[in-house]
């Protein structure tokens, strides 16, 4: 067995924890997830559940906050259950997470010592699905982990973890002095991205989100906006009259709208792929998708995808379509993660929290969170603080 480095003598780790509990797929959260009193759920351990090949890139952490993310609402219910489903019921939900190492095994895949040690405070995010870290403690993997700097919170760390990283990643496609539309602005990624954009060197921002005044206020700081509720934004005439180098995508539909308009005649706002316009989507155009069978995934993600990106890259298309990519792809490294933490302990990205949050560790606070996460209209990330214990 893989031995593991002793923990302080005035820390113990309990054989059981409080832990979020969802009990069956489904979208009432009062019927299905709880937070029970008092700890009924077995603690995570290192080294007795798994074979050492397993848990050699694991830390197990004392959970100080966790982020939601449509996953974890998705995973709850039930539409993706044959892939991203729980092994069993009731299970713990949760993937993005922050909080501070308790245990470390002194071996890893590649040999030598683990990179953390106790005490660390990490922010991790889920690997392969969203599951098991809205509890007491975790189990993170240390491929997707990496140091919180110390003028970071816990709550932010969290925030920051996948979505922030999604927009670091996706703005390193936007090129110094491009105009940029964001649609979907006012979301976890979207808040982070109207950042980063600005960053990147672009010389123009706008967004595209219900609260459009949230949108041009710090530390958004977008140049124009629009309430897709009241306003076509596929029909502002000043993006008519200069369109966009590029349109990013992260609500799905765009593409649609877009072809709509070129079919009505109407003039685009953003650039054709011939003039080197881009549209770039991490989504497909309904983001609520339910997928059972493999041919679900590929009639939703890889068709449509594949389709556009080779017409708006030949024939007709490329002289009135922008250049279509899907760009969906987390690395399974923390590389990226180490870059927007360090960003963020430079204020040069502010971690974006929806105003309803925190929300509290408690079976009511847990249930608000996955209904507003449920409700795809949320203001920056939904954050749950589980401690704060330092």
């Amino acid at each position: 067995m893989t031995s593991i480095h002793a923990q302080p003598v005035s820390f113990q780790i309990p054989p059981k924890m409080r832990a979020a509990q969802c009990t069956d797929y489904g979208t009432n959260v009062e019927q299905i997830l709880s937070v029970p009193q008092e700890g009924t759920v077995d603690t995570p351990r290192l080294g007795i559940d798994k074979p050492p090949a397993a848990f050699k890139n694991e830390i197990l952490i004392k959970v100080q906050a966790v982020a939601l993310a449509p996953g974890d609402a998705r995973v709850m219910s039930g539409k993706t259950r044959e892939f991203q489903g729980p092994p069993q019921f009731p299970y713990t939900p949760g993937g993005d997470v922050c909080g501070i190492v308790v245990a470390v095994p002194e071996e890893t895949k590649k040999g030598g010592q683990c990179k953390f040690s106790v005490g660390d405070r990490v922010a991790a995010r889920f690997m392969n699905k969203p599951l098991g870290m809205l509890g007491e403690y975790a189990l993170c993997n240390t491929d997707v982990c990496d140091v919180v700097p110390q003028n970071v919170s816990s709550e932010d760390a969290a925030a920051l973890v996948s979505s922030a990283v999604v927009a670091v990643l996706i703005a390193d496609r936007i090129r110094e002095g491009d105009r940029v539309l964001i649609y979907g602005a006012g979301g976890g990624v979207g808040s982070h991205l109207c950042q980063m954009a600005r960053l990147q060197g672009a010389s123009y921002v706008a967004g595209v989100g219900r609260d459009s005044e949230r949108l041009m206020e710090a530390p958004l700081y977008c140049d124009y906006a629009v309430d897709y509720t009241k306003t076509d934004p596929f029909s502002v005439k000043e993006w008519c009259d200069k369109p966009f180098d590029v349109i990013i995508d992260l609500a799905g539909g765009a593409w649609p709208a877009l072809l709509q308009h070129r079919s009505s005649g109407h003039p685009s706002i953003v650039k054709s792929a011939k003039s080197k316009g881009r549209y770039l989507t991490i989504t497909p155009d309904n983001p609520v998708f339910e997928i059972h069978k493999m041919r679900d995934f590929f009639k939703i993600f890889l068709f449509p995808s594949l389709g556009r990106a080779i017409s708006s890259r030949i024939g007709l298309s490329r002289a009135s379509m922008p250049k279509y990519s899907y760009v969906l792809a987390l690395p399974e490294t923390s590389e990226a993660l180490t870059r927007t933490l360090a960003l963020a302990s430079e204020n040069k990205l502010i971690a974006c929290i929806d105003e309803q949050g925190p929300f509290p560790f408690t079976s009511d606070g847990v249930r608000r969170a996955f209904e507003l996460q449920a409700s795809y209209h949320t203001k920056g990330k939904v954050v749950i603080t589980v401690s704060s214990d330092k």
